[in-house]
């Protein structure tokens, strides 16, 4: 496997590249439609051809890049199925995995953060790793008090689904605001300060309720593009540039 780890700096969102050696064939998951140009260098210069865009929701502190990646490759837009978009070519859920040449992305259903967010696991050479967008973060989580998200589903989002995993799973978030890029499964459940083990439903719903987080500056002018593929108009993305700043999702 070919496996890149893009940072877009003003919301800090980690996009990832991966591509099949034996095929060429890649995927872009979360991307920014500030960065499409720097993330298309990429695929280019490790001799790749995308395939697909992959999102794990739709965000709320940026614009997706998958509609502009589309044309301008001719790659497939994926998303959840349950986010029952118009706009994606391809849908993902736990029962309908993404092939991407001979990689298998496996969906898991972990609703929480927003109701139909999802993570994607990938099994390969004996590895595994997880990319959890919003769901888990290292030390963290997404933030669950807008879009539908609810704090105890996420706890049982986490608990059943992602530390089902084995320990040594990688995990990859969607965010990291102090610039760390990996974790590990058996790191996040005995060191997370919000979501370890020893962490009970109640004490983590009290946790979330006491974050007081603003509400977010770009919410209003990015889940209307997301629900698109983050196909907009040029002065959704001006506007957002003019907002600035980064919305913190955890």
């Amino acid at each position: 496997m070919i496996f890149r780890q893009l940072v877009e700096p003003e919301s800090s969102t980690y996009t990832y590249l991966i591509g099949c050696e034996n095929t060429g064939k890649a995927v872009l998951l979360d991307p920014v439609i500030e960065t499409c140009d720097r993330d298309m260098e990429a695929v280019t210069a490790l001799g790749l051809t995308l395939s697909f865009t992959l999102d794990t929701h739709i965000h709320a502190d940026h614009i997706t890049g998958a509609c502009r990646l589309r044309s301008l490759t001719g790659c497939k837009v994926a998303y959840p199925a349950d986010d029952n978009l118009s706009c994606a070519d391809a849908e993902v859920s736990e029962e309908a995995p993404l092939s991407v040449g001979e990689l298998t992305i496996r969906a898991l259903f972990t609703p929480g953060h927003t109701d139909k967010h999802h993570s994607y696991v990938i099994e390969q050479g004996g590895h595994t790793q997880v990319f959890t967008g919003d769901a888990l973060l290292i030390d963290g989580c997404g933030r669950t008090d807008f879009q539908n998200g609810d704090s105890a589903t996420l706890y049982k989002s986490v608990r059943e689904k992602l530390f089902a995993l084995p320990e040594d799973t990688l995990v990859y978030p969607a965010h990291d605001y102090s610039g760390r890029r990996v974790s590990t499964i058996m790191q996040e459940r005995t060191r997370n300060p919000r979501l370890n083990d020893e962490i009970s439903l109640s004490e983590f719903q009290r946790i979330m309720a006491e974050l007081d987080l603003p509400y977010p500056k770009k919410i209003d002018v990015a889940v209307p593009a997301n629900s698109k593929c983050g196909d907009c108009v040029e002065e959704a993305v001006e506007h957002l540039h003019k907002i600035g700043g980064k919305s913190p999702q955890g």
